[in-house]
């Protein structure tokens, strides 16, 4: 829900690794149609938040080239599956050397955010963090929510 994009964006600023030093804020793309339905990006509208507080401009450098299934409910080879070559880059110019921070809304398995960190990699990226409001332990035996707070996880690939 668009309303929640200011509290959430403030709780990963209050997170952000105040050491570690990004040149862009990229957000994790959803496809046309699924922005269409929703009405709004859920990554962009982090992404943007984030960028209010820290001061990193954000990059539209991923595209979705094509419309994948939802990756709830998918095993994690099916989501790798699913999500494979689905990301592309628009001018490499503008990420090649630089380092930059994958913005998602939540980390299942890692396989959307492998997948766009290693696009941008292949494009020249210097280094590829992945910063996202929450992640999903899909354990057997765990349940769904362990407490009411969101997590912030950072994940970095050197490339």
């Amino acid at each position: 829900m668009k309303p929640l994009a200011r509290p959430f964006g403030q709780m990963m600023a209050r997170a952000y690794p105040r050491d570690q030093l990004f040149d862009f804020l990229v957000p994790v793309p959803s496809h046309w149609r699924r922005r269409f339905s929703r009405g709004f990006d859920q990554a962009l509208l982090l992404a943007r938040e984030l960028s209010r507080h820290t001061g990193i401009p954000v990059l539209c450098a991923l595209r979705r080239t094509r419309h994948t299934a939802a990756q709830a409910g998918l095993t994690g080879r099916q989501r790798r599956d699913n999500i494979r070559g689905c990301f592309a880059t628009g001018d490499p110019a503008a990420i090649r050397g630089r380092r930059l921070l994958l913005i998602d809304d939540v980390l299942t398995t890692g396989a959307t955010v492998n997948a766009a960190a290693a696009t941008l990699r292949r494009s020249g990226a210097a280094h590829v963090g992945v910063f996202t409001l929450a992640r999903a332990d899909r354990r057997p035996g765990i349940p769904a929510l362990r407490n009411s707070s969101p997590e912030v996880s950072v994940h970095e690939r050197e490339h």
